[in-house]
């Protein structure tokens, strides 16, 4: 049995993919608009040894493994088959097509993130976050847009751009908020600091944004000053256990919840608790599981090792019960998985149009990373897989939160954008 064939069949033959290997053999539909090209013996040698998705990934880090066609088709007819894993019998299949050569230990790709230390400690947490976020501010705004908003959108309509989509989803956070003129906010774990700009350019509110990313922080303070935000608005480089002050009238959490941990969740929520004036409101935005009873970001897997290290997440029951367990009552809560999707196709849309300037920016191994990471999720969110969930909590005075009988945020969508300059 050729190479070819034995990864046909790992696949039950049943996925409508060519595959194609060094060895000469071929398998599977020869029409079939999107193939799989196994290039080398070291590609199999990393999908062989390697557990779960890790493999699969390695191989098409180092272009050992080559996708022909739509690379999201590919991914989905393959999940549908293997759940974008390979078990250990299904390796052995290969293995005896390609012999023991393939058990000879491999390096692999040089990028992959092995962050020391104490889970969750400082340290570790600002490596982690560094490995993923201090890439490259030239390829983040060839990625994400002049939005540098890396968080999920929110699209007014199938029409909208994905910069018009990223101000909706900012000022959608700034009125869930209750944003007024002269309000303290902080934003844990701002990114480049769009939220930041937004809220105080349109609000004219004084935000702090606090991010373990030195790059951020740079493209951030450049973007503040360029607008002339620099009387009520600041980016600093902080883990947020470490963000000064008290008595905030609104935190904004969007996006770093995925990077806290599990265990860490009643204490995160707790401290952010602690920073609010009473009546002050939180806003969480992040990613989640569809329910708690399967792992979704699969220790030493694919997205742990290249992408987001240490990262975990929870169900959207977790997130809640933690919160409320903080001492928030729960006010507000979307589910806006669909809009993730539509995210990641804009992001996907704009690595592909900047492919070859990406490449020569951080190497074709990492935009291999990046291209593979962002498809896949979309795949993934596209199949319920994961979700994207806003959360809103208030501190309540005696019982008094502040609120409308009904929620105020929602009248108007704003049909006509005004996109910052």
């Amino acid at each position: 049995m050729g190479i070819a064939e034995a990864f046909d069949r790992i696949t039950g033959s049943r996925t409508g993919i060519e595959f194609r290997a060094y060895d000469g053999s071929r398998s599977g539909p020869r029409e079939s608009p999107v193939g799989v090209e196994l290039r080398s013996p070291r590609a199999v040698r990393y999908i062989v040894q390697a557990r779960n998705d890790l493999g699969l990934a390695r191989a098409y880090i180092s272009g050992g493994l080559e996708i022909h066609g739509d690379l999201y088709t590919c991914l989905r007819r393959l999940w549908a088959a293997t759940d974008g894993n390979v078990s250990w019998t299904e390796r052995l299949n290969v293995l005896r097509a390609v012999g023991l050569g393939a058990l000879r230990p491999i390096d692999p790709p040089a990028i992959e993130a092995r962050p020391r230390g104490r889970r969750h400690s400082k340290h570790r947490d600002a490596e982690a976050i560094s490995h993923h976020y201090d890439v490259s501010n030239r390829f983040y705004e060839w990625l994400l847009g002049p939005s540098m908003a890396y968080t999920c959108a929110v699209f007014p309509d199938a029409e909208a751009t994905l910069e018009e989509a990223q101000f909706v989803k900012h000022d959608l956070v700034c009125r869930k908020l209750g944003l007024r003129p002269g309000m303290r906010v902080l934003d844990v774990g701002c990114g480049w600091g769009g939220f930041v700009v937004h809220a105080a350019r349109h609000y004219g509110v004084e935000v702090l944004g606090v991010t373990l990313s030195r790059e951020q922080v740079e493209w951030g303070q450049r973007a503040i000053a360029e607008a002339g935000l620099s009387d009520r608005a600041e980016v600093r480089r902080l883990d947020y256990r470490d963000a000064p002050g008290e008595g905030y009238d609104a935190i904004a959490s969007i996006g770093l919840t995925e990077h806290v941990g599990l265990d860490q969740l009643p204490a995160y929520f707790g401290y952010l608790r602690g920073k609010l004036r009473p009546q002050g409101r939180l806003l969480n935005h992040c990613i989640t599981r569809r329910d708690n009873r399967y792992m979704s970001l699969i220790r030493d897997g694919f997205i742990d090792r290249y992408v987001f290290p240490d990262g975990e997440l929870a169900g959207p029951g977790r997130i809640i019960s933690a919160m409320t367990d903080a001492g928030f009552e729960l006010r507000h809560e979307e589910n806006l998985r669909e809009h993730y999707s539509l995210t990641l196709k804009g992001w996907e849309d704009n690595l592909e149009a900047h492919w070859a300037e990406a490449v020569a920016e951080v190497g074709e191994a990492r935009a291999r990373v990046w291209r593979l990471y962002i498809v896949g999720s979309r795949a993934t969110f596209d199949r319920d897989k994961l979700e994207l969930h806003q959360v809103l909590g208030v501190a309540t005075q005696d019982g008094d939160a502040a609120f409308e009988l009904r929620p105020d945020w929602e009248p108007e969508a704003r049909a006509a954008f005004e996109l910052p300059a």
